[in-house]
C-alpha cells in the first residue's frame, strides 16, 4: 500500500517557548499612553518592546507576567488583564515563541534594570505604534488599539 503524506513534516531547530507580553498604561484614564522599554538583549536588541519575557518553569503566565514587569521596570503591574496571544516565528533569530499579552496599570515609579533594559520611556500609543518594534509588538498594539476605540 502507498502511503500519502498530505502535510510533510519539517523538522526544525527551532524550540516554541511561551512568554509574555505587559501592555502598561499609566492609570485607567489613561490608556492611549503606554511604557515601552529599549532591550540590551539578543534578539532584537537595542529595539523598543513591550516588557515581557519567558514564562518559567510551573509559573502561570498571570504570575510571569506581574513577575517580568517588576524585574524589567520595577513597576508594580495592577489588575492584568489577558488581551490576545501572538505567534512569533523569527527562524533568522533561531526564535518562536507564543506571547501571551496583558494590559493594566504600572504602579509606582519606573526604575531601570540595565540588564534586561537600557531605557524605558512612556509613549503616546499613536507613536508606538510607528515604531520598529521587537518581536510582533506591532500587533500586540494594534489589537489593544482596536480594544480600547470599539
Amino acid at each position: 500500500m502507498r502511503r500519502l503524506s498530505f502535510f510533510p513534516l519539517k523538522k526544525s531547530s527551532l524550540m516554541t517557548k511561551a512568554t509574555v507580553a505587559a501592555i502598561i498604561a499609566p492609570s485607567e484614564t489613561e490608556p492611549d499612553t503606554i511604557l515601552l522599554t529599549r532591550r540590551n538583549v539578543t534578539p532584537f536588541k537595542d529595539r523598543w518592546c513591550l516588557p515581557g519575557g519567558h514564562i518559567d518553569a510551573e509559573e502561570t503566565a498571570l504570575t510571569a507576567v506581574v513577575r517580568e514587569v517588576a524585574e524589567e521596570t520595577g513597576l508594580q503591574f495592577s489588575n492584568p488583564t489577558f488581551l490576545c496571544y501572538s505567534n512569533e516565528i523569527f527562524p533568522e533569530h533561531n526564535f518562536h515563541a507564543i506571547a501571551l499579552a496583558f494590559y493594566g496599570v504600572g504602579i509606582g515609579p519606573a526604575a531601570l534594570m540595565p540588564d534586561e533594559v537600557t531605557e524605558i520611556a512612556w509613549f503616546p500609543l499613536r507613536e508606538a505604534l510607528t515604531l520598529p518594534l521587537a518581536f510582533n509588538h506591532t500587533q500586540i498594539l494594534q489589537h489593544y488599539a482596536e480594544a480600547i476605540h470599539s
